[in-house]
């Protein structure tokens, strides 16, 4: 049996780039794999693009409310998948994520899913709640704060200054929205920024 993998981590800590290092491994070794993002990713459109530069197209996009599992089956068509790998996975429903582990489970196919594990705020986006019940397997990827320290949050910032309340989601800046920009922080410059707040209390 297949298993679900959920790879997670704070932003800048490598997701995209380990995904893109996953495909490669797997074709370098003549396995197909099939690359998907959930389609509220508006960031890069169809792109999967990493820090370091490499960007590449994904075999589909997984809309707001689609079966996974059955868009998965569309985009494989009749050939053989060594493998699904999923970038952005937070922002999947808990309903795509159980979609995922069918695919897994019933379908005998490895998932590999990256995301992050909460917001600006420290609450858990839905997608990565659902995956951390159950994946087979979890893995952190680690980055560091501007302080040094391990990093295990994202704060938001809109015009280069932090902010605590608003929408889970923003990714697009736009005339009302300033420009959105993240931080990977440890707890306590998160702390020190927030002024001690914590899921926007």
């Amino acid at each position: 049996m297949a298993k679900l993998y959920f790879r997670y981590g704070a932003m800048n800590s490598g997701k995209s780039t380990g995904l893109l290092q996953a495909a490669y491994n797997y074709e370098e070794r003549g396995q197909r794999v099939l690359l998907t993002k959930p389609e509220i990713d508006t960031k890069g459109a169809d792109q999967i693009a990493s820090r370091l530069g490499v960007t590449r197209t994904v075999d589909f996009l997984i809309a707001p409310d689609a079966d996974a599992r059955a868009a998965f089956h569309m985009a494989a068509g009749a050939r053989e998948v060594a493998c699904l790998l999923v970038d952005e996975a937070q922002f999947l429903s808990p309903a795509q994520v159980d979609d995922l582990l069918r695919v897994a489970v019933l379908d005998d196919i490895p998932v590999i899913a990256y995301g992050i594990r909460t917001d600006f705020r420290t609450e858990a986006f839905p997608g990565s709640g659902r995956l951390l019940e159950l994946s087979h397997s979890l893995e952190e990827l680690k980055t560091i704060c501007r302080c040094g320290r391990k990093a295990i949050f994202n704060a938001r910032l809109i015009d280069g200054r932090f902010v605590f309340d608003g929408d889970q989601v923003a990714i697009d800046e736009g005339p009302t929205t300033g420009v959105v920009t993240y931080e990977s922080m440890c707890a306590a410059c998160y702390l020190r920024e927030s002024g001690g707040r914590l899921d926007g209390r």
